[in-house]
């Protein structure tokens, strides 16, 4: 039995066989501009398509429901390449994967309530092209492409494009450019794979369980050690939630493909074991694998900020506990802190995103930023020197973007990990990221020195979480608000 409906203007057919409308577009008739960042959990927004005119989040859509219907995607929309045009100007796309249902919910005329966006910072998404030319004081028609993909590609850490192919999530996703006949392979919950000739299939044969949100409370698994402190502080399990999940596919004897795909997902998928699984189930089955983890799979299985417990003095030395993680010592130990690794039961921690940034909060050592925050802390100034801009709308960005991850990481960001180390917070949105209504307003002046382009939103992350926990009166745990 089949069901048919109208996709873009034509006529077609998928299978009825139990899957959703996200999985019957993207596996069933190729579309793959609706994404995957949370199915089935129906919270991020990546998926969103319009069914008769009105928006919907395709992943938790029976296609059986579309039976008859007019279903339009980004590849669709009749304006989609004005959208397109007025994010790469506003610098509103990064990475590319949540844009394409973030401009489906804002060409339909709704808000970004429904929506996640780790990269932008939300800001440059909702903002006018010409506040954003006059912020920046550049000539929309001297930006060049290959300039604002170095610049990109220095504060990403992985090789990232820019154009109006990225806002319609074009930029070349592991996922995106699997074979639609390729076996699929997700982890099973045993330490293996469950594969099947869909997803469909796969996820009955792991027996997927949707993730939840706990009610448990946060806990922080370490104390400080003793010392005559002017300031201490604990920090929890962070996830960095990353929207694209974890994804490769490999043809037998083929190269997989990479999980990174347009940026570096701040470092959470630098040693992820999709491609060599992808490479190793392919060889066994004689067939072309697709290995894909869903939301719950990269929350349990994916590394996390590793919680730390400290003491500084007022001359910026001090001790540090931190949860054993390769290459951490070292990075304490260069701001001339005490390290004590410790082993503790939870998720894989790995050195994330700026990995420095808790010693440089605990030490006070001059940063390439500084950041003001108002004292009702609605909203932000920071000052980036970064050398060579390169291309201010970029740079501007991603230092928006950073100044977002900051205040979450002080306010409200962490899971839910219990004494045994299980993680218990499975939702994408139980993990605190501040949400499109509560960020606050945010002004970037970019500093150009004349020297060669160097990162310089790493530095807005840590001047922002700097200014944030002074704002606060230098609270003993983060984050304040959970």
């Amino acid at each position: 039995m089949a069901i048919a409906f109208e996709l873009d203007g034509r006529a077609v057919e998928v299978p009825d066989d139990g899957a959703s409308l996200l999985e019957a577009l993207r596996d069933r008739l190729g579309e793959r501009s609706p994404k995957d960042g949370c199915s089935p959990q129906g919270q991020c927004g990546c998926c969103t398509v319009w069914v008769d005119g009105q928006p919907r989040v395709a992943c938790v859509t029976p296609v059986r429901r579309v039976a008859g219907r007019a279903v339009t995607t980004l590849s669709g929309l009749p304006t989609r390449d004005e959208w397109a045009e007025r994010l790469v100007t506003t610098g509103g796309s990064q990475c590319g994967f949540c844009t394409p249902g973030i401009i489906m919910r804002l060409a339909a005329g709704g808000n970004l309530a429904a929506h996640l966006c780790r990269c932008t910072g939300w800001q440059t998404i909702t903002e006018e092209p010409d506040v954003v030319r006059a912020s920046c004081g550049m000539r929309q028609d001297a930006r060049t492409t290959e300039a604002a993909a170095r610049r990109a590609t220095i504060e990403g850490g992985a090789a990232q494009r820019v154009g109006r192919d990225v806002p319609l999530g074009a930029a070349g996703f592991a996922d995106d450019t699997a074979p639609l006949d390729a076996l699929v392979a997700v982890p099973d919950g045993r330490g293996g794979y469950a594969i099947g000739e869909t997803l469909t299939e796969a996820r009955r044969k792991a027996d997927k369980v949707q993730g939840r949100r706990t009610t448990a409370p946060l806990r922080h698994p370490l104390e400080v050690p003793d010392g005559d402190w002017a300031r201490t502080l604990r920090t929890t399990w962070v996830e960095p939630a990353y929207l694209e999940t974890d994804a490769s596919w490999c043809a037998p004897g083929g190269e997989p493909a990479t999980p990174l795909a347009n940026g570096g997902a701040f470092g959470g998928k630098t040693r992820s074991a999709v491609t060599a699984d992808a490479r190793r189930l392919a060889d066994e089955h004689g067939r072309t694998v697709r290995v894909l983890w869903s939301r719950e799979d990269a929350v349990r299985l994916g590394p996390k900020r590793p919680p730390i417990a400290a003491g500084v003095r007022d001359d910026g030395t001090g001790r540090v506990v931190v949860v054993r993680t390769p290459g951490v010592r070292e990075v304490f130990e260069s701001y001339g802190l005490d390290v004590i690794e410790v082993d503790v039961a939870g998720p894989p921690t790995a050195l994330l995103r700026a990995p420095w940034a808790e010693a440089a909060v605990l030490t006070g050592v001059q940063l390439r930023a500084e950041a003001t925050i108002s004292e009702d802390g609605t909203s932000v100034h920071v000052t980036v020197d970064a050398g060579d801009p390169l291309d201010e709308v970029v740079l501007r960005s991603y230092c928006i973007g950073a100044t977002h991850m900051a205040l979450g990481w002080v306010r409200s960001e962490g899971i839910a990990v219990d004494e045994a180390g299980v993680v218990h917070d499975l939702t994408i949105r139980s993990f605190g990221i501040i949400r499109p209504g509560d960020m606050p307003s945010v002004a970037v002046d970019i500093q150009p020195s004349g020297g060669e382009p160097v990162n310089g939103s790493d530095h807005v992350f840590a001047a922002v979480a700097r200014a944030e926990w002074a704002r606060l009166g230098f609270p003993p745990a983060w984050p304040v608000q959970r």
